[in-house]
């Protein structure tokens, strides 16, 4: 099967698929519940080959494609053991007030498409058309994984409870992800890496109670403002001092409130933070560390401390062999000059953790910086970020070759 024929197919989607784009970052929703979304891309799949399956708990999508491929042709049953790929995108989108100027910018307030989920969506449903084209080729199936609340690191775990990883009726042999970024200047540039991706990321809530008072008079409070601006400096402390810089731990305080003025000490003061880390075991460190720490300083100075740590995404950990595979399908399609392998994890999270941990597969970025941006392109989560309509096809076509170049590895064709 031509890797041009499918780069040409997908260029002559590509107008569908910016309308599809546009659509969706018109109107972003939040979390599990995106009927509007849901409803967009069962209309953008209406009439193909597809055997849909909606979420019960989310508005996900499922999707399966039954490759024909290598049946018999006489009882026109397959011939053998069916193998099952598995691709995904998000759909979410963020609660931000857009600020990107476009003339198809989010039309809701406090909502913006600042990840890119309207380009992964739309590119999977083009490369739902492309396969249902060559179902006849695929000697297997293909899952569509229409995901909500990846932002909430929700939405995989839901999704895999509910039975996606087996939708075509046996555990999918492989899986890939796709992302793209607004910001990097090298537009149309996939980039991969081998092991661990991207960190697990827990956050941690932490109300510090002590005695209010009037602001003359501390001696006769207990102030929680300065023992909470001690704790946040001892974890950044305690990051450097107990944990090997070669596995390396990230804590970034996002959050602080207290009081509401100058002169009153307020009883309680809080903050919050967002724990990265890289392997299990200084994930599994961490949850023992920070109470003792915060507990610690608290008793220090007779105050009380309430601690709320929450485990989010584990680490995204992809395999060597599909990651080799992916970056062989990068290269054949578009050039050796556009794969790049990353040499450190990136920072981020995500919950296509979860289908990693259990189906071996890869997951892969997309450059997608605006070509018109100049080197100023604000990054993903911003107000301000944009993508390149460009990468859609791009997309597209990289779905396409993975499921077609990995289930003819998997039936030995």
């Amino acid at each position: 099967m031509s890797v041009t024929t499918i780069l040409e197919d997908a260029r002559e989607l590509h107008g569908d698929l910016v309308q599809l784009r546009h659509e969706l970052h018109r109107h972003p929703e939040l979390g599990l519940q995106l009927p509007r979304t849901q409803e967009t891309v069962l209309e953008a799949l209406a009439g193909l080959p597809l055997e849909i399956t909606l979420g019960k708990g989310l508005t996900s999508v499922g999707a399966v494609l039954r490759g024909t491929g290598g049946m018999d042709s006489a009882a026109g049953t397959p011939a053998g053991p069916r193998p099952t790929v598995l691709l995904r995108a998000d759909m979410d989108a963020l609660p931000l007030q857009e600020e990107t100027g476009l003339d198809f910018a989010s039309e809701e307030a406090n909502r913006m498409h600042a990840c890119g989920h309207d380009l992964h969506t739309s590119m999977l449903v083009g490369a739902a058309r492309l396969l249902a084209e060559r179902r006849h080729q695929l000697a297997g199936d293909v899952v569509f994984m229409f995901q909500p609340a990846e932002e909430l690191l929700a939405g995989a775990p839901m999704m895999i409870e509910e039975g996606i990883l087996d939708l075509s009726g046996r555990r999918a042999d492989a899986a890939y992800g796709l992302h793209v970024f607004s910001a990097g200047g090298n537009t149309g540039r996939f980039e991969t890496k081998p092991g661990v991706m991207m960190s697990a990321a827990d956050a941690l809530f932490v109300k510090v109670i002590g005695r209010g008072g009037h602001g003359s008079a501390p001696h006769q409070a207990q102030d929680p403002v300065p023992v909470m601006a001690e704790m946040i400096l001892a974890l950044q402390h305690m990051v450097t001092r107990q944990f090997n810089a070669h596995d390396p731990v990230v804590v970034s305080v996002g959050m602080v409130k207290a009081g509401e003025a100058i002169n009153v000490i307020p009883d309680t003061a809080e903050f919050g933070a967002s724990l990265r880390m890289y392997s299990a075991e200084a994930r599994a460190k961490m949850q023992s560390a920070v109470p003792r720490l915060l507990e610690g300083i608290a008793a220090a100075h007779g105050l009380d401390v309430d601690i709320n740590y929450h485990v989010g995404g584990r680490v995204t950990v992809t395999d060597p062999s599909h990651t080799d595979f992916a970056a062989e399908q990068i290269q054949e399609l578009f050039g050796t000059e556009r794969h790049h392998r990353l040499a450190a994890p990136l920072g981020g999270s995500e919950d296509f953790a979860d289908v990693l941990a259990r189906v071996p597969g890869s997951f892969i970025c997309l450059d997608a910086t605006p070509l018109a941006g100049g080197p100023e392109a604000a990054f993903n989560h911003s107000p301000r970020a944009a993508f390149d309509d460009s990468v859609l096809v791009d997309g597209t076509a990289l779905y396409t070759q993975l499921a077609v170049g990995r289930l003819a590895r998997l039936a030995g064709v």
